[in-house]
């Protein structure tokens, strides 16, 4: 219920409303929002217990502190597109996760026709999973950068990097570094848009191409990441993609896995385990991994200094690390 009061708050842009203008009144509100004042004031309630919007003294509603930041339309670190995403697309594929369970198989996309709706160029990608993924990749690549040393790199490949907002994040955190964002082909654009948007086209380019089909990946970077890519694939996938990114980096390279890590006993913490489950529901052979997989997976492609580092992040609660011997 909490999920689908967000959902209906966004698609009526009530935070947007509430920042456009200032605070409202109740029934100011609602004639904005084109709504009966019986609606009104029980989303109103909704929003208000879940600390969304606040009341003031004279009766008037405004954001709170954390709707203001993520939920504004125009704000850079919106989480709306994200919203959106989940209430539209996943959300209806939770209703057969007991399918999902038996078959194997996931069930939002036509198995029969592809692995994953994110094959195909539709609106459903371009739009809703661009505008989703571009915050929490924005917020995860700063959460990163505070745990690792990411200046220590002079060039970037984001692999499956949709919008581009890891590297315009690390980009704007280090003026030396280039990067590319290495994506479907109807993906790309997304990400030259959000680049031009951040004036960031003279550092950032793109690199259309599929990972499992392409034989290789771009090369030329001494830093390959990986965020929010390895859960969507099955171990014989994530090998194979391990060995590309062994083969595109310089001796020294490192790739970096960015992800909601299990715990070794597979036990937790719930938000890597539940994604797992939409993984299930979402992608052929999909789920989350421990960072003790992941770790195995990258000794065996032969990369060392391996490490484990913790942050806190919307995508990701660490990241596994490893370097192509020098």
């Amino acid at each position: 219920m909490a999920f689908k009061t967000l959902a209906a708050a966004v698609e009526l842009d009530v935070f947007t409303a509430l920042s456009g203008r200032g605070a409202r009144t109740e029934a100011e509100l609602a004639a904005e929002l084109g709504l009966a004042p019986r609606p009104a004031r029980v989303l109103l309630a909704a929003l208000t217990s879940l600390e969304l919007v606040e009341r003031t003294g004279d009766g008037r509603y405004r954001n709170t502190p954390l709707a203001q930041e993520f939920l504004v339309e125009g704000v850079e670190d919106h989480f709306g597109g994200f919203v959106q995403f989940y209430d539209r697309v996943l959300y209806p594929g939770w209703q057969g996760i007991t399918e999902a369970l038996r078959t194997d198989s996931p069930v939002f996309a036509e198995p029969e026709e592809r692995d994953s709706v994110f094959e195909v160029d539709n609106f459903v990608m371009t739009e809703f999973f661009g505008n989703a993924m571009h915050a929490v990749a924005l917020t995860t690549a700063g959460a990163l950068a505070g745990a690792y040393d990411v200046g220590g790199h002079t060039a970037l490949l984001d692999v499956g990097g949709s919008s581009g907002g890891f590297p315009i994040e690390l980009c704007r955190r280090y003026p030396h570094l280039r990067a590319t964002v290495y994506d479907l082909p109807h993906v790309c654009p997304v990400a030259t848009k959000k680049v031009a948007a951040a004036g960031l086209e003279d550092r950032i380019g793109t690199a259309p191409g599929d990972l499992f089909t392409d034989a290789a990946l771009p090369s030329g970077h001494d830093l390959i990441v990986l965020s929010q890519v390895l859960h969507c694939a099955g171990e014989e996938r994530n090998r194979e993609t391990l060995r590309k990114c062994f083969e595109a980096l310089p001796p020294g390279g490192a790739v970096v896995v960015c992800e909601l890590l299990l715990d070794p006993a597979r036990s937790g913490p719930p938000a890597a385990a539940l994604m797992g489950m939409n993984m299930l529901v979402a992608h052929d052979g999909g789920e989350n991994n421990s960072e003790t997989e992941y770790l195995g997976w990258l000794a065996d492609t032969g990369f060392v200094d391996l490490e484990v580092v913790r942050f806190e992040a919307a995508g990701a609660n660490g990241a596994v690390v490893g370097r192509r011997p020098a």
